[in-house]
């Protein structure tokens, strides 16, 4: 397995640009299966979860061609083939459940294996088939999977109230009441940029959303959906990401290309009660840090809240705070997992609970830690770039599902970082 390679020290400086969202390019890739024809992503990034979604895209028949010089999928599901989507492409990615929708609102049927857990915490999908069934599906499990279908053929509007807001089912049930006969009226819907980005895109198809990026979203179902053309908005967390890269390393000084400011205030504004500038200039946002880390207090939350993808990146940055610092998880029950990595390291962390307890240090030690997820591995690489001596975070796996070539983007600015290819662990 790789891993990524940090000495620490070294000041970040220059200009980085953020690459396509990942978790907009996920359900765009999946609502190409709503029309016949082929539909071109651009701006996509380079990411393992990409190529699992193209994998079972062309295990249920679609034409896939992935370009990564250019960022272009074009995606042509004219014949399908099939309406199942096995374990052993599910397991690999939560997101792969997201075809569910789309295969039964078109073809009247699907079967789709459960997703199952993963490392930060059980993600149930049982929103996602409440409001298919409230739409009028027939759903039973059936070892390990769900087996969906629509009696007439087609799927009704319906009214649906999320229990709690949630990305996937709220892009789920989007896709589906896209072509569902009558109107379909949501209540309490995941409200991020990238259900916004969803809708546009369904939008250019010839569906009629109104209200995405708000609670209450309108579905008017129609007849047909026409293939797409469009350009993928950039990685809020990834710009986050690197945002509190730069906090994290005395004397950085970093701009960032293709970031959209107002979908990260949550965490500009926490950044900057630590003590960050975070200013836009023209096309860039500057993000840079003189003085010391002001200890700051999280809670994270839906959009717009404080994201709980940032969670583990700006617990690295308290970890340099001149004070105590409070982290607390509301959205998933197991996401302080690099906590005893960091611990490794030197910091001075306790876990109350859903609560991680940060009393900043003046430094911490280079030493080999583990990812265990996505953005735990951004964390680590961080908590790398200002610690003494050499840093090796091993099953960077995780990493590649979510940061385009980040080892390389680093670099550029300065870090002293680079993948070790075939690393043990």
């Amino acid at each position: 397995m790789d891993a990524i390679r940090v000495r620490g020290g070294r000041a970040l400086k220059g200009d980085v640009k953020i690459s396509g969202a990942k978790n907009a390019a996920l359900p765009i890739l999946c609502a190409t299966l709503l029309a016949d024809g082929p539909s071109l992503l651009r701006n996509v990034p380079a990411l393992r979860d990409i190529d699992t979604t193209a994998a079972l895209l062309r295990f249920l028949g679609c034409d896939v061609v992935i370009n990564k010089e250019t960022s272009e999928v074009r995606v042509a599901g004219t014949r399908l083939t099939r309406i199942e989507a096995p374990y052993e492409l599910v397991k690999q990615m939560r997101a792969s459940v997201l075809v569910l929708g789309p295969l039964l609102a078109r073809h009247g049927k699907a079967k789709v294996s459960l997703p199952g857990g993963c490392a930060i915490g059980a993600r149930p999908v049982d929103q996602h088939l409440k409001g298919l069934e409230a739409m009028g599906a027939k759903i039973r499990l059936e070892r390990g999977y769900v087996i969906a279908e629509a009696p007439t053929g087609r799927l009704k509007g319906a009214d649906f109230m999320f229990d709690m807001p949630t990305v996937g089912g709220t892009e789920n049930i989007m896709m589906a009441a896209a072509l569902a006969k009558g109107r379909t009226t949501l209540w309490n819907c995941a409200r991020e940029p990238e259900i916004e980005e969803l809708a546009k895109i369904l939008n250019k198809m010839g569906a009629r959303i109104d209200g995405a990026g708000t609670d209450v979203m309108h579905i008017d179902g129609v007849e047909q959906l026409a293939p797409f053309d469009h350009a993928i908005i950039a990685d809020r967390i990834e710009a986050g990401t690197y945002m509190c890269a730069a906090a994290a390393v005395d004397g950085s000084d970093v701009r960032l290309s293709g970031v959209v400011l107002e979908d990260l205030e949550a965490l500009v504004l926490k950044l900057r009660q630590a003590g960050v500038t975070v200013e836009r200039e023209g096309e860039f946002v500057r993000v840079r840090r003189d003085g010391p880390i002001k200890p700051v207090n999280v809670t994270t939350a839906p959009h717009p809240g404080f994201p709980t993808d940032m969670q583990a990146q700006f617990l690295v940055v308290m970890t340099r705070a001149k004070g105590e610092s409070v982290m607390t998880e509301t959205i998933f029950e197991n996401r302080f997992m690099h906590v005893p990595e960091l611990l490794r390291m030197g910091a001075h962390i306790e876990i109350r609970g859903r609560s991680a307890i940060v009393q900043g240090v003046d430094t911490l030690e280079g030493a080999s830690v583990m990812a265990t997820d996505l953005r735990a591995s951004a964390s680590l690489v961080i908590a790398g770039l200002y610690s003494q001596g050499e840093t090796e975070v091993r099953r960077v796996y995780h990493l590649d599902r979510g940061y385009e070539h980040m080892e390389q983007k680093l670099s550029a600015l300065g870090a002293d970082c680079e993948r070790v290819k075939g690393a043990e662990g």
